[in-house]
C-alpha cells in the first residue's frame, strides 16, 4: 500500500530528496506520491516535519 500526503502538508520539498523511487511530486497545492511508484518504504513519513504522510 503506497503512502499519501495529506492537507497538513506544507510543501517544503524535505520528502522530495529522501524519496529513493523518486514517487514524490509538487502537486496543487501540496505535493502527492505516485502510487505506482511508491515501494512503501516511509522514509518520505519518516522525514516529513509536519508529519503530513501516512500510510494509505
Amino acid at each position: 500500500m503506497a503512502h499519501v500526503i495529506n492537507e497538513s502538508c506544507v510543501a517544503c520539498g524535505t520528502c522530495i530528496d529522501e524519496c529513493p523511487s523518486n514517487a514524490i511530486s509538487e502537486g496543487d497545492p501540496i505535493y502527492v506520491i505516485d502510487p505506482e511508484l511508491c515501494t512503501d518504504c516511509g522514509t518520505c513519513a519518516d522525514t516529513c516535519p509536519t508529519e503530513s504522510i501516512e500510510e494509505a
